[in-house]
């Protein structure tokens, strides 16, 4: 007796604007690498919207921005996709599992590369920035936990594409402001890493599905 079908963790209806948006997410991280390859300063659209300082914000802002730096630190972030991987083995959902780890594990893996690769700093020439790897962290998640959320309720491409987008674009200005804020990473290395989560978790649930038994 077979059961029923493992339900893919990239839902069909969203295979095409997810591809679409990947592409331009791809360029925006390959174009801000080539153009801050090597610098120690805030590039102009950096120093427009905030140049970043150890002092930024104040209390009780400045709370905020180190509860959720936490969260994109490792033990915080052990804890959210520990929570999650839980979630999904409760639901038998071991495939949606694996997808919690690969999303957010590859997305971070790939800044940690690119900082190599890119040699931008902050800070200090020990401190490379770009691209935020908490950013990227956040809004892997969150575009993985909306993925498995889309799949799960059924939603069609436009609640579903609404729904992966919006949680996205808040994980990851979420982040994004506590990175600036703290003086952790200028504002393009915020957009960089947001960017290489959008270009990355697509790609990794169509290979998690692709690699996944029938």
């Amino acid at each position: 007796m077979t059961g029923r079908p493992t339900p893919p963790v990239l839902p069909p209806s969203l295979r095409a604007p997810l591809g679409l948006i990947a592409v331009p997410a791809t360029l925006v991280v390959v174009v801000l690498g080539v153009m801050y390859a090597g610098h120690g300063e805030p590039g102009r659209v950096d120093r427009w919207i905030k140049e970043p300082t150890a002092d930024s914000v104040g209390p009780p802002w400045r709370r905020v921005a180190l509860g959720t730096d936490f969260l994109g630190e490792p033990v915080g972030a052990a804890v959210l996709v520990a929570g999650v991987v839980m979630g999904c083995l409760l639901l038998r959902r071991p495939r949606a599992g694996v997808f919690v780890v690969a999303g957010p594990g590859l997305s971070v893996g790939a800044t940690t590369l690119l900082k190599h690769l890119v040699g931008r700093t902050i800070h200090g020439d020990d401190n490379l920035s770009y691209p935020s790897g908490h950013t990227a962290f956040a809004t892997a998640l969150a575009l993985v936990v909306a993925l498995l959320a889309t799949g799960r309720l059924g939603l069609g491409r436009t609640a579903g594409t609404l729904l992966v987008l919006g949680t996205a674009v808040a994980a990851g200005a979420a982040m994004g402001w506590a990175q600036v804020a703290l003086g952790a990473h200028y504002p393009t290395d915020a957009l960089g890493g947001w960017c290489t989560a959008l270009a990355l978790v697509p790609v990794t649930a169509w290979l998690v599905d692709r690699a996944a038994p029938r």
